[in-house]
């Protein structure tokens, strides 16, 4: 596809989607993998503990898994990350009181993607797992193979995030997508990005899954398609009917042991798949790692200014004296234009992909022409959804 400086879903060529993807990955590509297995390269963590040990060999490794995340396969599989799973079975324990406790409350009935009741899911897991036994948090996360491939595509410094699911026999299967960030967008607004905030998405975040359970394939492990991050305007594509066709005849899946890791570029095209075992609860913490140059270099206090601006953004706007775009550029000055992060458990996304943000929340305020102590309220209302 040639450059543009935007993409839309009208410009998406199937047949560079189709070359891209149709790379074969070489196991002579790659120093420590220990096979490479339907493109993806497995790596085995208990061979490679001298490796991490050694400062000169730990950097080659970690330039070898940005290499595969980055520019070829986009995912790689830890073979025994947890080379002793007791940390696993501990935090396995801790989820299922976590879950059971959360549906009696009347949360964590489903997620966004399966019939409810037939999956659970734990919102802010990272968190909620720390409070409950900090002691098994500690050796849980206390794992130098997901640190290791966290720097890898990262960098030092970057931010964990966890969330747990459980997809019961007869779970439904996810669609082709991509993830956080601009996979959270709608398609009208992931195309008012230019293309390269659409490239930047896809390195400011990794993506992991630590395997609870032995997950053969009839359990729905996720389905991937290998390859597909290189496609620059994918954030676009996979919300087509003939790409994520595509995904559906081409993917593949891989079997995982309890114990197991798998991480993947966040642009990769995936989908958890069908549970279509009889007994298998399968659980997988999902382990969301974000850069940590994604910050204002200042602190800001983005609601106490939205207050303060309403009522004068009322008066210019009933006076003539602010346009349309004059008022949308005002607002953006002052109000949060993202929505997230936020605690998923009080704040989720209803009818979209992302909750409500401040600035949203401001230009529909200035519709429903409410008073300036209601829209206080509302705002202290949005930030104590948002609080942990």
């Amino acid at each position: 596809m040639k450059d543009s400086a935007y993409f839309d879903v009208t410009s998406c060529d199937l047949a560079e989607f189709a070359r891209l993807t149709g790379q074969t990955l070489s196991p002579s590509d790659l120093r420590f993998a220990a096979a490479v297995d339907k493109n993806v390269p497995i790596y085995d963590m208990a061979a490679l503990n001298g490796v991490l040990s050694d400062p000169v060999q730990r950097a080659e490794l970690l330039a070898e898994w940005g290499f595969v995340l980055g520019r070829s396969a986009g995912v790689l599989v830890l073979r025994t990350a947890y080379a002793d799973t007791t940390p696993i079975d501990a935090a396995t324990a801790i989820f299922d009181r976590i879950i059971a406790r959360e549906q009696e409350a009347g949360k964590g009935a489903g997620d966004h993607f399966a019939k409810a009741g037939s999956n659970a899911r734990i919102w802010n897991a990272l968190q909620k797992h720390c409070f409950e036994d900090p002691h098994a948090f500690a050796l849980y996360y206390g794992n130098t193979a997901i640190a290791a491939v966290c720097e890898a595509w990262l960098g030092p410094f970057y931010q964990m995030t966890a969330q747990v699911n459980l997809v019961r026999p007869g779970g439904q299967a996810q669609s082709a997508h991509r993830d956080y960030h601009l996979g959270f967008q709608t398609a009208e607004v992931a195309a008012r990005f230019p293309a390269h905030v659409h490239d930047l998405s896809s390195v400011m975040t990794l993506q992991g899954a630590v395997a609870h359970c032995d997950m053969p394939v009839e359990s729905g492990p996720t389905k991937l398609l290998p390859f597909s991050q290189l496609f620059r305007p994918g954030y676009m594509a996979y919300r087509r009917d003939d790409f994520r066709a595509f995904f559906e005849e081409n993917c593949i899946q891989m079997p995982l042991t309890k114990g197991d890791a798998l991480f993947f570029n966040p642009a990769l095209f995936h989908a958890a798949g069908e549970n279509r075992s009889a007994d298998i609860q399968r659980m997988a913490n999902l382990l969301q790692i974000s850069s940590a140059l994604g910050r204002a270099m200042e602190t800001i206090d983005r609601t106490a200014m939205c207050r303060v601006l309403y009522p004068a953004i009322q008066s210019l706007r009933a006076q003539g004296a602010l346009e349309d775009a004059n008022l949308n550029a005002a607002i953006a000055a002052a109000a949060e234009g993202y929505s997230f992060p936020t605690n998923l458990d009080n704040d989720p996304p209803l009818g979209g992909l992302a909750p409500e943000t401040q600035n949203a929340l401001f230009h529909r305020a200035l519709a429903e022409g409410i008073s300036p102590q209601d829209f206080a309220a509302a705002l202290a209302d949005q930030d104590a959804r948002r609080q942990p």
